[in-house]
């Protein structure tokens, strides 16, 4: 069977249905007419997702690393997460939060911390869903939950991790934050809110207020994918806060990537050239900001 071609008006709904309207149904409904039949539709979907069989890059029992679940204070209760570093450091690291997409903590984000940890941090995954038990292994089910989360309760919960960060015996006591999608955006308002934190690495979020922005201290890298109009549209607001308000800021537009271009477990939109370096330079941002 020839493998189906996929184009931007597919990934396009797509994307509005995870992050907008969340209307399964009606999402099909449109990409059977793009795609011209049901049995189309139903192939290429698979190909929009995410695939759990290939999140892992690094495996979980890599001897490089010791990684656990764990549950830890959070603003109004306890947090879980997974807390990963590597063997043998030879002094105190920094540490660093992986903040998740609208899916939760899910086995690519575990796969991210891992590879965060291999480049020498202390990483620690949070589920920022533990308020309601945490995230289920359904993804269209993790997707409903996020539309119950409040915003101010995430960021606090996301001050906690720093806390309990700076605090471990392991870490230098610096503090910083990766963040995807979703997560992209939860870094972008933790900045906002968090004085202790000093590197910021947003993956195609959404921006804060401009107004907030003289409340940001730690330094920022910005990440954002050409094609995506959505989230794009925010992008020289909040430049012109950040500028105006002499903050430490880097930003970078990677032409013709797609929204989530970093998820290697998404076949359709993952973006190989561009992710490569969108992490080079976030881990020399991190090596720079929290040594």
């Amino acid at each position: 069977m020839e493998k189906p071609v996929i184009t931007q008006a597919m990934i396009n709904a797509y994307d509005e249905y995870t992050h907008l309207t969340l209307d399964r149904r009606s999402f099909m409904d449109k990409l059977t007419k793009l795609a011209g039949s049901a049995t189309a539709a139903a192939a290429i979907a698979p190909l929009l997702a995410a695939n759990k069989a290939a999140a892992e890059v690094v495996a979980e029992n890599d001897d490089r690393l010791t990684g656990q679940d764990i549950t830890y204070p959070g603003s109004g209760g306890d947090m879980k997460g997974y807390l990963v570093q590597p063997k043998n450091a030879p002094g105190k690291l920094g540490a660093v939060i992986v903040i998740h997409e609208n899916r939760g903590l899910n086995p690519h984000i575990r796969d991210v911390a891992r590879r965060i940890a291999l480049e020498g941090f202390v990483a620690l995954a949070p589920d920022f869903l533990s308020p309601q038990g945490g995230t289920p292994e359904n993804e269209d089910q993790a997707r409903d939950m996020f539309s119950k989360l409040d915003a101010a309760t995430v960021t606090a919960n996301g001050e906690a991790t720093v806390v309990y960060l700076s605090k471990l015996d392991a870490t230098n006591g610096k503090v910083g934050a990766i963040g995807f999608c979703w997560g992209g955006g939860a870094v972008n308002n933790l900045a906002v809110k968090s004085p202790e934190l000093k590197a910021a690495v947003a993956y195609y979020g959404a921006q804060p207020p401009a107004s907030d922005v003289p409340n940001i201290k730690a330094a920022l890298l910005l990440h954002y994918a050409g094609l995506d109009d959505r989230i794009n549209a925010g992008i020289e607001a909040y430049k012109k806060a950040l500028e105006e308000n002499g903050k430490k800021f880097e930003i970078y537009i990677y032409d013709g990537a797609n929204h989530a271009f970093n998820n290697d477990t998404s076949a359709a939109r993952y973006d190989k050239a561009a992710a490569d370096l969108a992490w080079g330079r976030t881990v020399e941002f991190l090596k720079q900001n929290l040594a």
